[in-house]
């Protein structure tokens, strides 16, 4: 699994944790729904700045979106 997919799968864990839509997330995170769920299923990459955006819009540490798990 290579680290698009590992954030794909840990944005969308953390923000179903949170009970987030992806319309909320993109509000938060000042992003379109759509670029929130292109990154969700891999099809985009966030850029270092992106990836700012959406953790401090969940409240979490950017390092939490890019672990594997175990």
């Amino acid at each position: 699994m290579d680290l698009k997919e590992t954030m794909a799968i840990n944005l969308r864990r953390i923000r179903h944790g949170k009970n987030l839509t992806q319309e909320e997330l993109a509000d938060l995170a000042g992003l379109s729904a759509r670029y929130i769920g292109a990154i969700e299923r891999a099809d985009k990459s966030a850029t270092v700045t992106v990836l700012g955006q959406i953790s401090e819009a969940l409240g979490v540490e950017p390092a939490e979106l890019l672990t594997k798990a175990n």
